[in-house]
C-alpha cells in the first residue's frame, strides 16, 4: 500500500497541496472478491450447463469460479473512479454478446460531483445496474443463487447517469442514458439511446422502497419494438433477526406485427418473495418463492409446438449461510423449478421440473 500511496501523491500532488486541512484526503483503495461453487443438478446428471434462463452458477457437476474480480477505487471530494476486472462463469455467460476485450470488465467508470453543497454526481462508463435488489456478488444477496427476475434483467449498464441523494439520506433519485439493455456495445442496427430511472425511499433503516425503470429497445431500429420495463421492490428489516424482501418486475414490448391497425404489446412479469432469519450471529437461513410469466418469449423464449404456453415457471429455494471468517462465507442451497410446459431436457423425454443442490465459498478482501 505504501507504493500505491506514493504513486497517488505523484499523480495528484498539485491537487493535494491545494487542499485545506479540513478537506478529505484523496484515497485509493484496492479490494477483491472470489466465489467458488459446485452445482449438482439432480435432474440432468450429464449436462454441463444449467437451464438457459440462468446465468450465475451455470456449470453443472464441476468446481468452478462464478465471479472473481480485483477492484481499484479512487475518490476525493469532487471526483471518483472505479475499475474492476473480472473472471468466472458469470462473465462468460452474462457478457457473451460483448466483444471479447470487454468481457472482463466488471466496472469501469468515473464521476464528478456537480455541486459543492449537494450530493449530486454525474458518472459515466460501465457500472453495476441499479435495477433490482440483487447483484452478481453473491455474498451481498440473501440467497446463494439469483432469482429468475434478476437473472433476466440487467446486471450491468453502460452510459451516463445523474444521481442525487437528499441531505437527510432518505431519497435517491437517478436518471441515466444508456447504450441498451445490458449492453456495453450497441446492438447492431440500434442507434437510439435507452433511458433508465430510479426512485428510492428509505423512511428508516428498517425499510427500503424502490422503483426502477427502463425505456429503450433490444432490437434493431427497423423492427420498431420499444421496451418499457419496471422493477419494484421493498426490503423490510434487512439487518434484523428476520427480514423480508418483496419484488415485482413487469415489462411490455411492442409486437413485431400489428393486427388490423391495432397496436399490441407482449407483456411479461415476475413476482418474488424472500425471507431471511438469523439463527445466530454468524449464520442465516433464507427462503424464496418466485414465479416468471413470459408467454410470448420476449426474455425467455421456450415457445415451440411442444411448448405452447411459453415460459410459465414457479421457483422455490432454501439456503443456509455460515460466516467462517468476517470475510469468508460458506453457503448451501436447494432449489427447484416447476414449469407449465416440459422445458427441462437433456436426454430422453423433457420434464416439467428441475432440482439442484448448490454450495459455494465466497471470500472478499
Amino acid at each position: 500500500m505504501i507504493s500505491f500511496a506514493i504513486l497517488i501523491q505523484v499523480l495528484v500532488g498539485p491537487y493535494a497541496f491545494a487542499q485545506t486541512s479540513s478537506t478529505p484526503t484523496p484515497s485509493l483503495t484496492l479490494s477483491g472478491y472470489a466465489e467458488l461453487y459446485y452445482v449438482q443438478d439432480l435432474n440432468q446428471p450429464k449436462a454441463q450447463e444449467r437451464p438457459g434462463f440462468l446465468y450465475n452458477h451455470k456449470r453443472n457437476r464441476e468446481v468452478n469460479v462464478n465471479l472473481a474480480f480485483l477492484k481499484a477505487a479512487y475518490a476525493n471530494e469532487r471526483v471518483r473512479a472505479n475499475l474492476a476486472l473480472q473472471v468466472g462463469t458469470y462473465a462468460q455467460y452474462n457478457y457473451a454478446a460483448e466483444q471479447p476485450l470487454l468481457r472482463n470488465i466488471y466496472e469501469a467508470n468515473a464521476g464528478v460531483k456537480l455541486s459543492k453543497n449537494r450530493d449530486l454526481w454525474l458518472d459515466a462508463g460501465v457500472f453495476s445496474s441499479h435495477i433490482g435488489f440483487e447483484s452478481a456478488v453473491s455474498k451481498d444477496c440473501w440467497t446463494l443463487t439469483r432469482s429468475m427476475l434478476a437473472e433476466n434483467s440487467p446486471y450491468y449498464l453502460a452510459g451516463a447517469k445523474l444521481t442525487y441523494n437528499t441531505p437527510n439520506g432518505k431519497w435517491t433519485l437517478l436518471g441515466s442514458v444508456l447504450n441498451g439493455w445490458q449492453r456495453i456495445n450497441r446492438l447492431p442496427g440500434y442507434t437510439k439511446p435507452a433511458f433508465s430511472t430510479q426512485v428510492q425511499f428509505k423512511p428508516s433503516s428498517k425499510v427500503t422502497l424502490n422503483w426502477s425503470s427502463f425505456l429503450g429497445a433490444d432490437h434493431a431500429d427497423s423492427l420498431d419494438q420499444p421496451r418499457f420495463f419496471n422493477n419494484f421492490y421493498a426490503i423490510i428489516n434487512p439487518t434484523g433477526k428476520f427480514g423480508l424482501t418483496l419484488g415485482f418486475d413487469i415489462g411490455a414490448e411492442r409486437k413485431p406485427l400489428v393486427d388490423e391497425g391495432i397496436l399490441k404489446r407482449y407483456v411479461w412479469y415476475s413476482p418474488v418473495i424472500l425471507f431471511r432469519y438469523a439463527t445466530s450471529s454468524k449464520s442465516y437461513v433464507a427462503g424464496r418463492v418466485e414465479y416468471y410469466n413470459d408467454p410470448n418469449g420476449v426474455i425467455i423464449n421456450t415457445l415451440s409446438a411442444e411448448r405452447p404456453n411459453g415460459f410459465k415457471t414457479w421457483g422455490y429455494s432454501v439456503n443456509y449461510d455460515y460466516t467462517i471468517l468476517p470475510n469468508a462465507v460458506w453457503r448451501i442451497e436447494y432449489r427447484g423449478f416447476n414449469s407449465k410446459d416440459a422445458i427441462f431436457a437433456e436426454t430422453g423425454p423433457a420434464k416439467r421440473t428441475n432440482n439442484a443442490l448448490t454450495t459455494s465459498l465466497a471470500i472478499s478482501f
